[in-house]
Parts: structure tokens; C-alpha cells; sequence
């Protein structure tokens, strides 16, 4: 039996979750907290596919959305109406949201009291995407992190109903950590959409230019750069075994996860010399085992 159109988008963008670097929903969380998880990774996802160019060919998310087939590339005119259907999301009253992803997203967003603000955040950051692709200083990328990473942790925390100023804070740092991995993976994939999430200091630094980057290998100046990234990201991950301590049961274990996905990340970036520019070095299931290990041994100390 064929599946209907719909259902079909859905499973392409919630597909993708089995790609990314810490599981999204693990078995061992209970049914209700996975729906909601991957409810709100299919936001997370498909708004991330809009301001990269990666939506499905032939238009229908653009059509879910109340635009023409043909304006799926313009970006811009996406997240607009991207950011309309989310607002639907959130109304008690009018029109129920257009996309699947989005009505999907619904009974979370009124079981959890969710608020719109993290769902903006990630909506602006991918805004940002299309008009700044340099960044001068860190400072300015871990204020793009503040809308493109963090968003996710605090959400996570509101679904599981853990919220906490101290918690956020933590989360936060692990959400920014997670974020710069990612950006140290995709070197050479950024740069093909003109996008450098390196910040430009960092380069000057360490003598790196952008040709630099576009090279098949890294050489020692570009190796040293992502090393010195590398540890700014595994410093900002050190804030994880207290989070992961902060909480009980089956939410420790997603949030050490989590953190274990950053640090197993993070070994296979060196593993690989800190040379990322031949694709992204990719963490194997048994170091991130080990890392989560690792992690949970941690926070068992910082109670």
C-alpha cells in the first residue's frame, strides 16, 4: 500500500534524525516523551532543510505552505511562511496549521505549555543563514548558537518538565558545544554554500585563509585552527556531567546522549588529525558508548 503524499514528507525530514551525531529519541525514553521529541525534531529539521536548500524536489513543502511550487528556492518568501504556520501552531483560535510537520507538532506544543520563542529562534537563525556567511569574532557566532543550538536544549528541557535557570545555563553551553562540532564537521560542506562558521579572528590567528579551506586536505595551520575550535567546544561540554547529574532516570540517560554525541564527535575530529576537509570525521557507535560511559560516570561525581 502507498503511503499518502503527507505521510511521505514527514518520514523524509523525521528520516534524517538517524544521521545526527546523538540520538534524537532513543528506545528507552517512554512512548509519550518520544512523540514529542521527534514531533519537535521535525520542526527543528525542516525549518534547518528550508534555510539550507534541502527541501524534497518538486515543491510540496512549498505547497503545504500556501506558496507556488516554484518559490521552494526562495528562501526567504519559505521561512516567512514557515514562521506564518507556526503561529497557527500556537492560535486557539482560525485556521489549524497547513504543514503535516507542523499540525504534527500541535498536540506537543498544547500537552507540553510550550511557548513560540525557542521555535522563532530557530526560525531567525536560519533567516541569519541567508544574509550573514562570515563571522568576525566568537562572540558573534555563539550569538547565532543563542538562535540556532540553544533553542533545542531548552525545549528539551520544557518537554521533559525539568526547567531550571541553572539548568538552562548548562544546557545552553552543551547546545553551543554541540553547534560548533557541527560546524567543524561541515567545513568543506559550508563552504560550498558560502558559509564560514570559523570566526574570522580564530583565522587570522592561526594564518588560515578561506583558500585554506577549499584545499582537499588541511594543512598544519588549518589543523591547528579546528584543534583550537575543537577545545573551545569540549570546554563548553565540560557544563554536561552536571546537567546530566542535575536529573533522574531515563532523562539522564538522553541527556548524557547528548553530551556523549558532542565528545564522540569531538574524537573523531581528532582521530582524523583535525583534518575535516575531506568530508565530515564521524563518531562510531562504540566510541559513543564509551563517551556516554564516560559522561554518566561524571555525573555521578558531581551530585
Amino acid at each position: 500500500m502507498t503511503s499518502p503524499p503527507e505521510a511521505r514528507i514527514g518520514d523524509a525530514t523525521l528520516g534524517k534524525a538517524a544521521d545526527e551525531n546523538f540520538p534524537v529519541a532513543p528506545f528507552f525514553l517512554p512512548r509519550a516523551w518520544r512523540d514529542d521529541l521527534m514531533a519537535v525534531y521535525g520542526f527543528a529539521r525542516l525549518v534547518d532543510d528550508i534555510g539550507d536548500g534541502d527541501l524534497a524536489p518538486g515543491g510540496a513543502d512549498a505547497r503545504h505552505l500556501g506558496l507556488e511550487p516554484e518559490q521552494s528556492d526562495d528562501r526567504l518568501a519559505m521561512l516567512d511562511a514557515f514562521e506564518a504556520d507556526l503561529h497557527r501552531v500556537f492560535a486557539s483560535t482560525g485556521d489549524e496549521p497547513r504543514h503535516p510537520l507542523l499540525r504534527n507538532l500541535r498536540p506537543t506544543v498544547r500537552r507540553r505549555a510550550l511557548t513560540p520563542e525557542p521555535f522563532l529562534g530557530l526560525i531567525e537563525a536560519n533567516r541569519q543563514d541567508q544574509k550573514i556567511r562570515r563571522y568576525g569574532t566568537y562572540a558573534e557566532l555563539a550569538a547565532y548558537c543563542e538562535l540556532s543550538a540553544n533553542p533545542v536544549g531548552r525545549l528539551v528541557l520544557a518537554l521533559t518538565g525539568t526547567t531550571s535557570p541553572e539548568r538552562v545555563r548548562r544546557s545552553d553551553a552543551v547546545c553551543t558545544a554541540l553547534q560548533i562540532v557541527e560546524h567543524l564537521q561541515d567545513v568543506a560542506e559550508d563552504l560550498a554554500r558560502d558559509r564560514i562558521y570559523l570566526p574570522a579572528e580564530d583565522m587570522e590567528r592561526f594564518r588560515v585563509t578561506e583558500t585554506d579551506l577549499a584545499a582537499p586536505t588541511a594543512g598544519a595551520s588549518v589543523r591547528a585552527l579546528i584543534a583550537y575550535e575543537a577545545q573551545r567546544a569540549s570546554d563548553l561540554l565540560d557544563e554536561g556531567p552536571p546537567l546530566v547529574g542535575s536529573v533522574d532516570g531515563r532523562l539522564k540517560l538522553l541527556l548524557a546522549g547528548f553530551v556523549g554525541g558532542g565528545r564522540s564527535a569531538l574524537t573523531a575530529i581528532s582521530a582524523a588529525g583535525f583534518d575535516v576537509l575531506p568530508g565530515p570525521p564521524k563518531p562510531t557507535k562504540h566510541s559513543l558508548l564509551r563517551e556516554v560511559g564516560i559522561v554518566l560516570r561524571r555525573a555521578r561525581g558531581e551530585r
